[in-house]
């Protein structure tokens, strides 16, 4: 496939864009004079019509500049993709290939990561209520499983697991939508200092191999202050395990949850700073020159900028003094503004034009609440446009339903001109295929 330069079009640079929104894009983004945008130098324009839309285009520079920063964030620890945030065989290729291993937490995620090679010490097991097969698969798998309540220790070991993290409740409530908490008092993951302090006392004496301990504060962190508390809670809590115990991790895993901006006026840490901010206060905050090593689980910081959803435009109106944009997507393929009130950025990726107004993008389903952005100021749309959402690789087909029996949208990898389809359209046949 030929990108923007081979099909006679003369690409801008980022830099020279008077267009400060193509900060939420991938690295390669572009626009040329007509305003067409441009993914990995292939075209948003070329990619409908090859691919067809919704379709998420994940731009391949961005995935490993991202992981690469990880890395020089902090060389010695181990990164690990947070898979939740968008399961797939090719992108998790793409990070082995980088040193980067995989947090998983069903077995479905366990099997994505399996497929792409990943096992051992790169593979680490989630879920605060794991089945016995996910176990005997985590075990299989010779994978670090995160014990979350008590009576895990003995399933766990019943069920072949060696090597196992204890995750602690550390009682912080994160600067984020309630539903993506993780680390407060009431949180349904993990374990008080007390309950975690007997999980590893049982763990050592069942044969089974307590290497560290894990904490986890929450999703879409914009801010490190909490997570910054929650390592000093971790820390307190590790000289607990010293005293009482006469055990010291040789892991500390300090979870992800790493915020990306999605609108212009969002202003967040970089995932990696971020965790180079907590690896230097643990380090700071450890009483020994002796250290264990950290870990880290980034997920939405890894794929959520390197990925954009492009739409085409259907029916536009005007009700109640509002302009309506209909596309054919919405809380089918990014459910993410009904569940926590998210908000995103649009622009038009086929054509430039003076604005032409505010408008509010509703989705295609039959819902009222159907609505990706509420306001967005933009050309004024036609039927057959082309919208194109960044900040949208994390938690968007990976949150992807089946409403309104609308097949799923696809994926596909850009690089150098060339495009690689890495998830394909769902059909209605697929869907039928289920029916019995």
């Amino acid at each position: 496939m030929h990108g923007a330069a081979g099909s006679g079009r003369t690409p801008t640079t980022r830099s020279a864009q008077s267009d400060v929104s193509l900060d939420l894009f991938p690295d390669t983004a572009t626009r040329d004079d007509a305003g067409v945008l441009s993914l990995g130098e292939t075209a948003a324009t070329e990619l409908a019509e090859r691919f067809g839309t919704p379709l998420v285009v994940y731009c391949e520079r961005t995935l490993v500049a991202q992981a690469q920063a990880y890395r020089c964030a902090e060389p010695d620890a181990l990164v690990v993709y947070g898979v939740k945030a968008f399961p797939n065989v090719a992108i998790l290729r793409l990070f082995a290939g980088l040193g980067l291993g995989a947090d998983v937490s069903s077995l479905g995620e366990l099997e994505f990561a399996r497929r792409a090679g990943l096992g051992g010490t790169d593979l680490i097991v989630h879920g605060n209520n794991k089945s016995d097969v996910e176990l005997t698969a985590a075990a299989a798998a010779e994978a670090l499983v995160v014990l979350d309540s008590s009576d895990e220790v003995e399933r766990a070991q019943q069920a072949g697991v060696r090597r196992v993290l204890v995750r602690l409740t550390p009682g912080v409530e994160a600067h984020t939508h309630r539903s993506i908490q993780t680390a407060h008092d009431e949180s349904k993951f993990g374990l008080d200092p007390e309950q975690a302090l007997g999980a590893l006392a049982a763990a050592r004496t069942t044969g089974l191999d307590p290497v560290g301990v894990h904490v986890h504060v929450g999703s879409q962190l914009e801010r490190p202050d909490e997570s910054l508390l929650a390592v000093d809670r971790v820390v307190d809590f590790c000289a607990r395990c010293r005293d009482e115990l006469g055990w010291t991790p040789q892991l500390v895993d300090l979870g992800g949850g790493f915020a990306v901006a999605q609108t212009p006026d969002e202003r967040v840490t970089d995932g990696p700073v971020f965790a180079g901010k907590l690896a230097e206060h643990f380090r700071s905050a450890w009483p020994d020159k002796d250290q264990p090593r950290l870990a880290f689980e980034p997920g939405r910081s890894l794929v959520g900028r390197a990925g954009v959803t492009l739409y085409r435009v259907g029916a536009t109106k005007r009700s109640g003094g509002v302009d309506y944009v209909a596309i054919d997507g919405g809380m089918s393929d990014n459910p993410r503004p009904q569940l926590y009130g998210a908000r995103y950025h649009a622009i038009l990726a086929n054509r430039t034009a003076p604005p032409g107004g505010t408008f509010r993008v509703a989705g295609k389903h039959c819902e009222n609440g159907d609505v990706l952005i509420d306001a967005i100021d933009l050309p004024r749309p036609r039927r057959g446009d082309l919208l194109a959402v960044p900040a949208t690789g994390g938690y968007t087909l990976a949150m992807a339903s089946n409403y309104n029996a609308a097949p799923r949208p696809a994926a596909v990898l850009v690089a150098d001109g060339r495009a690689r389809l890495i998830r394909r359209r769902e059909t209605t046949d697929d869907l039928l295929a289920y029916e019995t």
